[in-house]
C-alpha cells in the first residue's frame, strides 16, 4: 500500500498553487479573564477589525436591557472543559457576573467585546 500523500508508484504529489492570502488561516486568539486589552488588525479592504485578547466586563441583557457588568469567574465551557479552569472567554461558556450566571452569545475574540444573556439572576 502507497504511503499517504503518495501515488501508487511511489511519486509525490505536487500542488498545483501556493495558497491565496485569503486562504491562509488566523491566528487563534485566546481571551483571558483580566484587565481589557484588545488589538486593531487590518482586515479585508483595508478594513480595521478590534480583536479581544482580554476582558472583565460583559454587556448582559436582562428583560430586553443591556447593561455593563463585571465578570468575576467563569463556571463551565462545554466546547472545552479545561477552558473554565484557565478562564478563558468563548462562545457558550458560563460565566458568573455581578448580576447573576450568564451565557456568551458571541464571538469575543472576533469582535472585540464579551455579550451575553443572563441565565440565573442574584
Amino acid at each position: 500500500m502507497a504511503s499517504l500523500g503518495r501515488k501508487i508508484t511511489g511519486g509525490k504529489y505536487h500542488a498545483r498553487r501556493k495558497r491565496k492570502k485569503y486562504e491562509i488561516p488566523g491566528i487563534p486568539r485566546i481571551v483571558k479573564l483580566r484587565e481589557k486589552k484588545f488589538k486593531l488588525i487590518r482586515g479585508l479592504g483595508g478594513n480595521k477589525r478590534k480583536v479581544l485578547l482580554s476582558d472583565n466586563t460583559a454587556n448582559i441583557t436582562i428583560k430586553g436591557k443591556a447593561k455593563k457588568v463585571k465578570i468575576l469567574n467563569v463556571l463551565e465551557t462545554p466546547s472545552n472543559r479545561f477552558w473554565a479552569r484557565q478562564n478563558i472567554l468563548v462562545k457558550g461558556a458560563i460565566i458568573e457576573t455581578e448580576a447573576g450566571k450568564a451565557k456568551i452569545t458571541n464571538h469575543p475574540s472576533q469582535e472585540g467585546a464579551v455579550n451575553a444573556v443572563i441565565i440565573e439572576a442574584k
